[in-house]
């Protein structure tokens, strides 16, 4: 799989979120830039390092007209628990056939304890008001990604 290209607009899509609630991409146009970002799996260790550091991130990414949306293959009650728990500020979108995963090239083999397997590969993808991919961070570590991520929201957006 390869990421969607730097530059061209951000592959649409339309996920539910903790709530149920549907939410696309395009509802952001015009209006904030994204941070979108997959993860693994719901209240694991490094989704909630990664998870935590976002949440304390997100008033000074809300600022700098930032919102972000987090996808994992996890089913709603899943994500309602994983926020309510570490009190995220922010939707979680479910994505349990990895469709838009797999369009944002965030699908892919994995390796794990010896063993090989498809899973979510841990991918941000940052995308500007019109809708356009401006960078993708891949090979994310969870303790410092939040950094990275508002490192380049400050600089470019």
């Amino acid at each position: 799989m390869a990421f969607p290209k730097i530059g061209n607009l951000a592959p649409d899509f339309t996920l539910t979120n903790q709530d149920g609630e549907a939410v696309s991409l395009k509802d952001f146009r015009g209006k904030q830039n994204v941070v979108l970002y997959f993860y693994p799996k719901a209240s694991t260790p490094g989704c909630t390092t990664q998870a935590c550091g976002l949440r304390d991130a997100q008033k000074e990414l809300a600022s700098l007209d930032t919102v972000i949306l987090g996808v994992s293959p996890d089913k709603e009650a899943a994500l309602r628990k994983f926020i309510d728990k570490q009190g995220l500020n922010f939707d979680l979108l479910s994505d349990p056939d990895h469709a838009v995963a797999e369009k944002y090239g965030a699908w892919g083999l994995k390796q794990f304890m010896g063993r090989e397997f498809m899973g979510i590969l841990r991918t941000s993808f940052l995308i500007d008001k019109e809708g356009r991919l401006q960078h993708i961070l891949d090979k994310v570590k969870t303790k410092t990604h939040d950094e990275r991520v508002l490192a380049y929201v400050q600089a470019h957006f």
